[in-house]
């Protein structure tokens, strides 16, 4: 059987500046199909331009805002990346947001949560009692109680796991950051979505 290596995207950092606001984009290049390229940088400008409307008003004189990114994975086919927003508009202190993006880099597709798994797979039902497990198993102080996760919960693929994350506030408070619950792809592998980005990572090549 012929092995196929999948070379890896080249993410080229590239820095936009305006007034009060310092962004650091990822451009995504090396792509053989340059339409499925052009594809996926635009779909994260649109998402990095979400963030800075969803900060607010910069208007204090104070304000100011910075925009960063991390690289996840970027291997057989699969980028997926977050982006970072923080921003101080006054008050008591800034706020961090972070939104990920996962791609198939063959085609362009964009992942959501649930098309990582089989059609028909209580996968949200798997999750939510993993998660449950690990908030007491790492006795996390949550700001009330765990009743799970919503069908667009945030998400990106890293070291071969699907790490579930929750935004500063969403059920811990501001002090403890974000929330990160990494689950091995194996322990998901009944219900995984073979021809996805997390069946992928399943394959041992």
């Amino acid at each position: 059987m012929a092995f196929t290596f999948a070379t890896p995207a080249v993410i080229q950092p590239t820095r936009l500046t305006y007034p009060k606001i310092e962004l650091w984009i990822p451009v995504v290049q090396g792509v053989s199909d340059r339409q499925v390229q052009n594809t996926i940088n635009e779909a994260i400008r649109a998402e990095a331009h979400k963030l800075i409307k969803s900060q607010g008003s910069l208007d204090d004189p104070r304000a100011e805002m910075f925009g960063w990114f991390e690289v996840k994975t970027n291997e057989k086919n699969v980028l997926s990346l977050s982006l970072y927003n923080y921003a101080y508009t006054g008050g008591a202190h800034g706020l961090t947001l972070q939104f990920s993006l996962t791609f198939d880099l063959k085609t362009g597709k964009q992942y959501t949560l649930s098309e990582l798994f089989k059609p028909g797979s209580d996968y949200k039902k798997r999750l939510d009692s993993i998660i449950a497990a690990q908030i007491k198993a790492r006795g996390i102080e949550l700001l009330q109680p765990f009743e799970g996760i919503r069908p667009d919960q945030d998400f990106y693929i890293a070291d071969r796991s699907l790490v579930i994350y929750f935004q500063l506030y969403e059920i811990t408070a501001y002090v403890y950051g974000f929330q990160y619950f990494p689950i091995s792809v194996y322990e998901l592998q009944d219900i995984v979505n073979e021809q996805g980005p997390l069946g992928v990572m399943l394959v041992n090549n």
